[in-house]
């Protein structure tokens, strides 16, 4: 029930924040409706963007709307958002940008669900999740297997083109 979550959701939300801890909506896109774990594989949500809208996203649209520090993305294969085969919600521009920052507003900081997670790096080397969820426009990447190659492919990400100093220092 969209009301009964989004409730819920924005108590427990306005109870951590008007006590000084950052709350965070997750998990972005909507991982409520899965068959599949992301510490083992990429989750599918095969829904219409109709049925998107008015479920899975109300949630996170009653919270944005209310102030919610941050967002953590999930790990989700979402065709009627990301037409791009097995890109994890986490690494898409169109998700993370165009969806949540511009379509939704939302300012507050973008965090990865945990990189060390199956539905994300059985289709990336090492250091390219990191990279591609920086492009996508992620704050905060949370537990990165590789520390050294994420370096190292930010850095050469950068150094192309494809990930902007400014986006790095914002």
């Amino acid at each position: 029930d969209r009301y009964n979550v989004a409730v819920k959701s924005f108590y427990y939300m306005k109870g951590m924040q008007d006590n000084g801890v950052m709350a965070s909506a997750k998990h972005f896109p909507g991982h409520g409706d899965t068959g599949t774990d992301s510490h083992y594989d990429l989750p599918l949500i095969s829904h219409d963007l109709a049925r998107l809208d008015s479920i899975e996203l109300f949630p996170f649209k009653i919270l944005i709307r209310q102030g919610v520090a941050s967002v953590m993305i999930a790990h989700l294969n979402v065709p009627a958002l990301e037409d791009t085969p097995n890109l994890p919600s986490s690494l898409s521009p169109k998700i993370v940008t165009d969806l949540l920052r511009n379509q939704l507003n939302f300012k507050g900081l973008i965090l990865t669900d945990g990189l060390e997670m199956h539905a994300v790096t059985k289709n990336f080397p090492r250091g390219e999740v990191e990279a591609r969820a920086l492009a996508a426009g992620v704050d905060v990447l949370l537990l990165p297997v590789d520390l050294e190659a994420s370096f190292r492919t930010v850095k050469q990400w950068m150094a192309d083109g494809r990930i902007s100093p400014a986006s790095i220092e914002a």
